[in-house]
């Protein structure tokens, strides 16, 4: 489709303008003229350049599906038809690949395919559960109910990820600054300190020595430890993605860290509650809801897990066994999720667990930033310290000696 832009009159005289996508110059003067626009200038509009880069292609901004899912569902709930929704949401979307996408789910909902289907074919905007929850929405007659639950449900998925990064940015930009000063220090700063030292015609003490030799292997190794360094972290990334034992060894680590792993624990519990919850409320199959769950939770661990329960569900059983069994879910957890499946009230419980965790992430967050941040205080400056005073041993010695 292209994009034309147009003035004219209206029936009272005035002047109008604006623009709108057509397949053709003579369907925007067809419309307009239906409309009453009279004296119309129409013309194209040029295309903007786009530069397509593979590497940067990736994922749509879930903000921007989050945004497009809460206006999509006032809309609906305005009686507003679907495809009238999705025009309206094309042309006003900033995002060019986002933009793109809703257009073509827009053609396709025009040739008969359902929503669901049609968001399928984008599952780089629209995954799995997304799709699902729509699907259950069409087929029971509330679209505009599933929608709304839907952007609940990403909008504390976001904010739930907001807790965990600012968990993780402060210690590790600690971190990086304080690698980036000791490696300033044992390039630049050491080797002052040797050729200074290297005068004195006596032997360095223990730990003077030990960092002077430390400096000299970095810096005539610089390049190799660089390059050693990124081909450990290539390495380490393929082993994950791609071998499975390896994937699976790292992930049972992660669930096991001393501090960390009592927040991811923590996440994944809200994560699992809070999806379950939402799509067993939107009328989603239990089964095909585990499914979903299990491969969106990042965590091998967990994914096997919850496979292993919905295997359970299928042969008749419970929910809560094979939870317990897992040793991942806190026996609260389980509990309670046994208390909703005997009461009929399971999505009701799942989300109550869900709200529950989500203030208990919020604690864990502020122990462990209030825990690193002197650990990490401590950790540099008693690097730094270290290194000073070994610098500093020498010249003590040698007053030593001349008194």
């Amino acid at each position: 489709m292209d994009t034309f832009k147009w003035q004219g009159k209206n029936r009272q005289g005035k002047k109008i303008k604006g623009k709108v996508e057509a397949l053709s110059e003579s369907v925007v003067k067809m419309n307009l003229r239906k409309q009453g626009v009279i004296d119309l200038k129409i013309r194209k509009k040029a295309k903007d350049i786009e530069i397509n880069i593979p590497f940067l292609k990736g994922k749509v901004p879930e903000k921007d599906v989050v945004v497009f899912t809460r206006q999509f569902a006032t809309m609906i709930n305005s009686g507003l038809p679907i495809i009238q929704c999705l025009e309206i949401q094309s042309t006003q979307q900033e995002n060019k690949e986002f933009k793109k996408i809703l257009a073509t789910i827009k053609e396709d909902v025009e040739k008969g395919e359902t929503l669901a289907d049609a968001l399928r074919k984008h599952p780089t905007a629209f995954d799995t559960l997304y799709s699902n929850m729509v699907d259950a929405g069409e087929t029971g007659g509330a679209l505009d109910v599933i929608l709304g639950r839907l952007a609940f449900f990403m909008e504390k998925n976001m904010k739930l990820k907001r807790k965990v990064k600012g968990a993780l940015v402060y210690p590790a930009s600690v971190l990086c600054v304080a690698i980036i000063v000791i490696a300033i220090m044992m390039i630049f700063v050491i080797p002052a300190f040797e050729k200074m030292f290297s005068g004195f015609g006596a032997d360095l003490p223990l730990l003077t020595q030990i960092i002077v030799n430390i400096s000299s292997f970095m810096r005539n190794n610089v390049i190799f430890i660089i390059a050693a360094l990124f081909m450990t972290i290539f390495g380490l990334k393929t082993a994950y993605k791609k071998n499975a034992k390896a994937h699976h060894c790292f992930d049972n680590i992660f669930l096991k860290m001393p501090i960390f792993g009592i927040l991811l624990r923590k996440v994944a519990v809200a994560k699992f509650t809070r999806t379950l919850g939402t799509m067993i409320s939107s009328g989603v199959p239990i089964l095909t809801s585990l499914e979903i769950v299990a491969r969106t939770a990042g965590n091998v661990v967990i994914e096997k897990a919850i496979l292993a329960t919905r295997e359970s569900i299928s042969q008749g059983k419970t929910i809560a066994e094979p939870l317990m069994n897992s040793g991942i879910f806190p026996p609260m957890v389980v509990q309670m999720i046994a208390v909703g499946e005997t009461t009929g009230a399971l999505d009701q419980m799942l989300n109550k667990i869900a709200d529950f965790y989500d203030d208990e992430v919020d604690v864990a967050v502020n122990a462990i930033t209030a825990l690193i941040e002197p650990l990490l205080m401590v950790f540099l400056g008693g690097v730094l310290g270290t290194m000073i005073v070994a610098m500093y041993l020498p010249i003590f010695k040698m007053g030593e000696v001349v008194h």
